[in-house]
């Protein structure tokens, strides 16, 4: 209920009584769970990062041949970032990052941190290098992959996945580019 209201009126306009009425509750027992609307938006991002990564799952998920899962993982990653409802929380997120620093910090966290730390996990066993040439590996290799559609995305240049649940996997193909990742990751991948 809080990620709705927060989503559809902005953090500023969101109130604590608009939450209370959604969530059918009092205020009084809203703010004994929550002491500021803050504390009620960190939680909400905090439940979005729980969703976002079980829906992400990790790279050895998608396939057995490892450019192939990797393909495939950089692939579902853009493909959650670009759906609506995780757009307008980037933005939400972004318009509210000077005023509210670590909620900005913690969604980069939820969404980018959690990728980024499975990716260079899988790519540090698979091609046994160290953990800071896997690190630089994986953020490389899913800002090549994501951030030129999602930056398009964020701005309204191009459009986002309208979907009233998330994405099915099964749609990865049709929702995203794979032969252009597919490219990007065969060409930066070791071997």
């Amino acid at each position: 209920m809080a990620k709705d209201v927060f989503l559809e009126t902005g953090y500023e306009r969101a109130s604590m009584d608009t939450v209370a009425v959604r969530a059918e509750t009092s205020k009084r027992s809203l703010y004994a769970h929550f002491e500021s609307k803050d504390r009620l938006f960190l939680a909400v991002l905090d439940l979005i990062r729980e969703l976002y990564l079980g829906q992400l799952k990790t790279p050895d998920a998608y396939a057995d041949d490892p450019p192939e899962a990797v393909t495939l993982f950089c692939g579902r990653f853009l493909q959650l970032m670009v759906w609506e409802p995780q757009v307008r929380t980037c933005r939400l997120s972004i318009a509210e990052a000077e005023r509210l620093p670590g909620s900005s910090n913690a969604y980069f966290d939820a969404m980018f941190a959690g990728a980024y730390e499975r990716l260079a996990a899988y790519l540090a066993g698979q091609y046994r290098t160290d953990q800071a040439d896997s690190a630089a590996l994986a953020e490389d290799l899913l800002g090549r992959a994501v951030l030129p559609r999602l930056f398009r995305t964020l701005l309204n240049v191009e459009d986002v996945i309208k979907s009233k649940d998330s994405p099915e996997e099964s749609a990865l193909a049709q929702d995203v580019d794979l032969t252009a990742i597919r490219r990007r990751v065969r060409t930066a991948l070791p071997g």
